[in-house]
């Protein structure tokens, strides 16, 4: 190989060896801005399920409340019934 050759792959090496590393700068700057966008994301995502489990709590003391109502009125209905079997029961005793 002559000087000239020599000259000239050392001209167009410097210049793609650049090129590639400008690449990689933007390309590394990019991947850092997904990073972000992603970690926003699962920041929201998380919130999201912090409130929904917080809800779930509420809803579920909702719903204990409701079944002890709703138990509470089956044993006032049941006396009620059990009352008037008894009632009955003693007037066909009296006959």
């Amino acid at each position: 190989m002559n000087d000239s050759q020599i000259m000239t792959i050392g001209l167009t090496t410097v210049p793609t060896m650049l090129i590639v590393l400008v690449g990689i700068l933007i390309n590394n700057a990019r991947l850092t801005d997904l990073r972000s966008y992603m970690d926003a994301r699962f920041g929201d995502v998380d919130t999201r399920f912090r409130s929904m489990d917080t809800r779930l709590g509420e809803f579920r003391s909702h719903v204990d409340a409701r079944f002890d109502d709703m138990r509470d009125t089956w044993r006032s209905e049941l006396h009620r019934v059990e009352e008037v079997i008894d009632a009955r029961l003693k007037h066909l005793e009296d006959r």
